[in-house]
């Protein structure tokens, strides 16, 4: 089962469209915010730092590249081509490598970890992006890719944050600018429950190991002038030893 067409072809719209500079899309937020917060998360429940590091759904690689600086071998993976342009791009000096990849796919996320062996992973709100048919094989790939001894550490946006983004939405002056772009390419985000995400990792054959609840910074400004932000939820998960 792979990601359907119109999704693919949703998310090449939007990176081919997309500003090349720092903080133009709505959840390009830098590091310092996002990662660095993330990092100082699981750092310490990683038990082997030295696996390869897959950052899916990566983007333009704003994160990848921060975590290249952290962690020895770092994969920035996305569905659109386009994405991984800007993201190469944007690293010149090559500090992570970049690839294309169908994470609903089994066949391509069995062919990642023959390559790569065990990984860690990052991944920093993709499910609520999938189409729901999608989101049990795509954390079947990541159990996939981090086998017996990766951890995978996923954020996702809580129930909580669906009213902000519909107030956002259904502001009387239209969507804020850098939200508008998502949801002309149709790739709105969707609910995804707050206990959903562990029942995927359960039925994935993944234990959760340590979870919690964290402000998730945009790069947009509210009416106020205030940094939106919204409430997300992570969670780490691995096999259990």
């Amino acid at each position: 089962m792979s990601v359907t067409s119109r999704y693919r072809h949703a998310w090449e719209g939007f990176w081919k469209e997309a500003p090349e500079e720092p903080g133009a899309v709505f959840w390009d937020a830098e590091p310092d915010v996002t990662a660095a917060v993330h990092v100082a998360l699981f750092e310490a429940h990683l038990t082997d730092p030295g696996l390869p590091l897959v950052d899916l759904g990566c983007g333009n690689g704003t994160q990848t590249r921060y975590l290249a600086q952290r962690f020895p071998r770092v994969l920035g993976a996305d569905i659109s081509e386009a994405a991984l342009d800007h993201a190469r791009r944007a690293d010149p000096a090559g500090q992570a490598r970049y690839r294309v990849l169908d994470a609903a796919e089994k066949s391509e996320a069995d062919a990642l970890h023959a390559e790569l062996g065990d990984a860690n992973l990052y991944m920093r709100g993709v499910l609520h992006q999938c189409e729901p048919a999608d989101r049990q094989p795509v954390i079947d790939a990541i159990a996939t890719l981090v086998g017996s001894r990766g951890r995978a550490f996923l954020v996702e946006l809580s129930e909580a944050a669906r009213p902000v983004l519909g107030g956002l939405a259904q502001s009387p002056s239209g969507p804020p600018p850098k939200l508008a772009p998502i949801f002309r390419h149709g790739i709105a985000p969707g609910e995804v429950a707050d206990a959903a995400v562990p029942e995927y990792l359960r039925n994935a054959g993944l234990a959760v190991l340590a979870s919690g609840e964290l402000p998730l910074t945009t790069t947009e400004a509210a009416p106020d002038g205030e940094r939106i932000v919204l409430p997300s939820r992570w969670v780490l998960a691995g096999r259990e030893n």
